[in-house]
């Protein structure tokens, strides 16, 4: 095994080397230094023969997911020169991965006390435009994949259809029952093996499509030999597969489940902002969408249907049908299906569980929601400090994809007005030693439910948010 390979701290440099598509797998090749080829494999089930006219455009995406899901590798050794092997890279290209990595990297740094601010550098070129000569040693791609002549997207003419990414939990099936009201025809997506996933879109009753994604194993062996390690933008990665699917299979739109609070930092350290949902934010979602029309195809639609509301106001929708009580988890811990009871699918110790099972409370009736989790996460007063975190009472907010800390005090005090749960015992703590530190004018639940005018929802789904 090369050294590389087991000291990838010790790399000088982290190469893109190549990236190819055939017959419905896209191979996506790295290395550090001199080492051997990283290769992760992306698999498009079912792959249609990819009409004359989108072969640029899929090409131009292709390269930005090498690009983005190079961030898997790059944060295992951080070493200081990024080297993109074949056409240059465009200032404007440049600069949008050098924010993709700083900021989805932000976490990863605070944790492992790194500053990558001056570090991240991707090499640009000054001549605007340009996408990748694709490339594969080991496959045999169609020359019409190769662009390199600077022209702008044109307009891919694509059918009006939509791809609904599927999480697992309560954002993406609220996404599913708004568009369902509008008849719009969609298909339920996923990226990777989870059976939880799966049963999930099998119940929204849409077309699916599963995606795949296979890491190099190395990446593995890296971990296990103490590289650095942690939390990447995993959005950012299964938007660039998304919009490579919608190009190949034929789809106008992405819609992605994003809410408002996602754009709210966890905290800030040495004067940067870190959030652990950056790649679900409304910076990251402009800096796609823009990218997007000017590099891979014009008429390409990324956005996010939810983002005009607060997590409080996504579960409020969430609570008003039934049908995914017993399939939805949000839970991180026991992201998987081990049996019938709902306990194997919420662990009831994370802070995502702890999260949904405070914010829907205000909206859910009291049985329902303890036949969801299996117990009553709010009279178990050994999960105070899971709470606290939440409130952002002593420690600032849990590094998850979890609402802002005025949504759950709000929650919180709405439980405290409400006879059926102001004697459970941490509600009953919140009344006694919280609350008294709090103005109850600024615990108001009615202005956190009112959507906020920045999105980029598409005229044609405007009206959606009001309806519901």
């Amino acid at each position: 095994m090369a050294s590389t390979l087991a000291n990838p701290r010790q790399a000088q440099s982290f190469r893109f080397v190549r990236c190819g598509y055939a017959t419905g797998e896209a191979e996506l090749v790295y290395a550090f230094d001199d080492g051997p080829d990283l290769i992760e494999r992306i698999g498009f089930p079912d792959a249609p023969t990819l009409p004359e006219e989108r072969k640029p455009a899929f090409s131009a995406a292709l390269r930005l997911l090498h690009l983005i899901a190079g961030v898997s590798y790059y944060k295992a050794g951080v070493p200081p020169r990024i080297v993109v092997e074949g056409v240059p890279l465009d200032v404007a290209t440049a600069e949008f991965l050098d924010q993709i990595y700083l900021h989805g990297l932000a976490e990863f740094a605070y944790q492992n006390k790194l500053d990558l601010r001056g570090r991240i550098s991707f090499a640009r070129h000054s001549r605007e435009g340009g996408n990748p000569v694709l490339h594969s040693e080991k496959k045999e791609l169609d020359p019409g994949l190769r662009r390199g002549d600077g022209q702008k997207p044109e307009v891919l003419w694509l059918p009006r259809r939509t791809l609904v990414p599927i999480g697992g939990g309560k954002d993406s099936l609220v996404s599913v029952e708004m568009l369902k009201s509008i008849r719009e025809p969609m298909t339920a997506v996923w990226v990777g093996d989870s059976a939880l996933i799966a049963a999930c879109a099998q119940r929204t009753g849409l077309p699916m499509l599963n995606l795949k994604r296979r890491l190099a194993p190395e990446l593995f062996e890296y971990n296990r030999l103490g590289a650095w390690n942690g939390h990447i933008p995993v959005t950012a990665i299964n938007s660039a597969i998304l919009l490579c699917a919608a190009i190949l299979y034929g789809y106008d739109a992405i819609a992605f489940s994003n809410e408002a609070s996602a754009s709210a930092a966890t905290l800030e350290y040495d004067g940067q902002p870190v959030n652990h949902q950056w790649s679900k934010s409304l910076d990251f979602e402009r800096g796609l969408r823009e990218y997007t029309k000017s590099h891979i195809a014009a008429d390409m639609d990324y956005f996010s249907l939810l983002r005009p509301w607060s997590e409080l106001a996504v579960t409020r929708a969430f609570a008003r049908q039934t049908r995914y009580d017993d399939v939805f988890s949000s839970c991180n811990r026991n992201f998987r299906i081990r049996g019938e009871r709902p306990a194997d699918r919420w662990c009831g110790q994370c802070p995502k569980c702890h999260f949904v099972f405070l914010a829907l409370a205000p909206f859910v009736a009291k049985p329902r929601l303890l036949g969801i989790f299996g117990r009553n996460l709010l009279d178990d007063a050994t999960l105070a400090s899971g709470f606290d975190a939440l409130l952002e009472y002593r420690e600032h907010k849990p590094f998850e994809c979890v609402g802002e800390g005025g949504e759950s005090r709000a929650a919180m005090y709405t439980l405290s007005q409400r006879p059926e749960w102001r004697e459970d015992a941490l509600i009953a703590r919140f009344a006694e030693e919280i609350l008294p530190q709090l103005n109850p004018a600024g615990l108001a639940l009615e202005p956190l439910l009112a959507p906020s005018p920045e999105h980029f929802l598409p005229p044609r789904l405007q009206g959606l948010l009001d309806a519901a």
